[in-house]
């Protein structure tokens, strides 16, 4: 009995090689619906935060106009030469301020006490009776010049009223 020895294998070839198929590609979109539900809610909560700031940003405008003439009125007080014109401005700008969002026969008639405890109630506290506030009647009416310290603690309460007040 003949023993016959296995056949050597061939030497490896590069023509022997094979090309590794790639795996399908994966897309990027999600397969589940459940995905497409998630992102339907993430744009619906998105959209209506937007809206949401959209819309107090838009009934916000008559206080960014309020503080943009505010601010011109203290430049203008800066020449003493105009002060008394801009102080006298004062009352009048924070009287159409209130108007913007108020009714007019309740807000119109007011003066003096009556209306600088109007005021107080849309802003925390008795700044305007018992405090700086109070020398908005004194410029109503065209009084004296007030101090100026007393002009900037009105300023000061006036930026604050425009920004923070809340509608009675």
């Amino acid at each position: 009995m003949m023993f016959a020895l296995p056949a050597q294998p061939p030497a490896p070839s590069i023509a022997d090689l094979k090309d590794i198929p790639l795996p399908p590609p994966v897309p990027y979109t999600p397969q589940t619906m459940g995905w497409w539900v998630l992102l339907a809610l993430v744009l619906l909560v998105v959209l209506w935060i937007g809206a949401l700031r959209l819309r107090r940003w838009w009934r916000n405008r008559y206080r960014r106009a309020a503080q943009k003439e505010l601010a011109a009125i203290e430049h203008a007080m800066a020449d003493p030469s105009q002060r008394q014109q801009a102080l006298a401005a004062v009352p009048a700008l924070v009287k159409r301020t209130v108007l913007t969002w108020a009714p007019r026969d309740t807000v119109a008639p007011l003066s003096g006490e009556a209306w600088l405890g109007y005021l107080d109630r849309t802003f925390a506290g008795e700044r305007f009776t018992r405090g700086p506030g109070r020398h908005l009647q004194t410029l109503a009416y065209g009084g004296a010049d007030i101090a100026s310290g007393d002009t900037d603690a009105l300023m000061t309460l006036l930026h604050r009223w425009i920004d923070d007040h809340v509608p009675a």
